[in-house]
């Protein structure tokens, strides 16, 4: 299917926040405003020890001057990716609006408190998943699964679900963030804000 990008203008660096975080916001917002299905859903590209490459979509969390948060089970692929390649790759595929965000940093653990805030704020049943669900692993039926699930909540009964130990959030952060804007004759605008020395520069990269 051929297409050209040319429905939803250009990005120019005057049009660029003073900082990564509030052109993100500003994107986001507009994501949102859109009517996108789930604006916050992102690929997270992760690498084992010997560098060979895994991806998935997660949902954002949180986001802010230290970086772009989500949460999983420490134990899963990415988690233990995370743990030994402590690097990742995010993508917000805004594809409607003809837009990209791609985030390149180092990942680190959020702090305990942090994320038994948020698992607080989950709702019970996505509580008793993460202590049910070993995640990534090898079961041998869906039955296995639901059972972990009946066993989680016969374990907990009436009483709140603590956040499991190895369960939590992960946060990247960012070397470089991108944003990238579609264009016509696939000459897209691409504005980059990279960390360098303690401070963020910008260029404009070739499409």
């Amino acid at each position: 299917m051929r297409r050209d990008y040319s429905e939803h203008g250009g990005l120019l660096e005057d049009d660029l926040a003073a900082t990564w975080p509030a052109q993100f916001a500003a994107w986001f917002a507009e994501a949102a405003a859109w009517g996108l299905t789930e604006p916050n859903a992102m690929i997270v590209a992760t690498a084992d020890a010997q560098g060979r490459p895994s991806a998935r979509t997660v949902l954002l969390k949180g986001y802010d001057e230290r970086g772009f948060v989500f949460y999983t089970n420490y134990e899963s692929r990415k988690g233990a990716e995370a743990a030994v390649n402590p690097y990742a790759s995010l993508v917000f595929p805004w594809f409607p609006m003809q837009r990209q965000v791609l985030v390149a940093g180092a990942v680190e653990r959020v702090g305990r408190a942090e994320t038994e805030t948020y698992f607080a704020s989950r709702p019970r049943g996505s509580q008793l998943g993460a202590w049910a669900s070993p995640q990534s692993r090898v079961v041998g039926s869906r039955a296995e699964v639901d059972e972990g699930y009946e066993r989680a909540a016969d374990r907990f009964a009436d009483a709140p679900v603590p956040a499991p130990p190895h369960w939590g959030g992960l946060r990247v952060i960012p070397d470089t963030v991108e944003f990238w804007q579609g264009r016509t004759s696939r000459l897209h605008d691409r504005l980059r804000f990279r960390r360098e020395d303690g401070s963020w520069v910008t260029e404009r990269l070739a499409p």
